[in-house]
């Protein structure tokens, strides 16, 4: 089962540009790591084309606490991601 997240902040460097998540197309990923505490998900995911940037394995901060309890490493999801 795939988890779609309508909101996933890019974590680490302050990231941060206007736009909305509905207007972006989802991007496959793979759970690589869960940290419920810090609500970081650790994601191997293909071309986030809206932020010009190519496949790779990074860290994000979860918008919502809840979407947390819904994935586990290893699970194959889409996304969306803001700046």
């Amino acid at each position: 089962m795939k988890l779609l997240a309508k909101a996933f902040s890019a974590l680490a460097l302050a990231l941060a540009v206007g736009g909305s998540a509905l207007a972006q197309e989802y991007v496959k990923g793979e759970v690589i790591k869960v940290d419920a505490k810090q609500k970081k998900l650790t994601i191997k995911h293909e071309p986030l084309t809206n932020l010009d940037m190519p496949a790779m394995t990074m860290v994000f901060v979860v918008a919502e606490q809840g979407m947390l309890d819904k994935v586990k490493t290893g699970q194959a999801i889409e996304f969306t991601a803001d700046r």
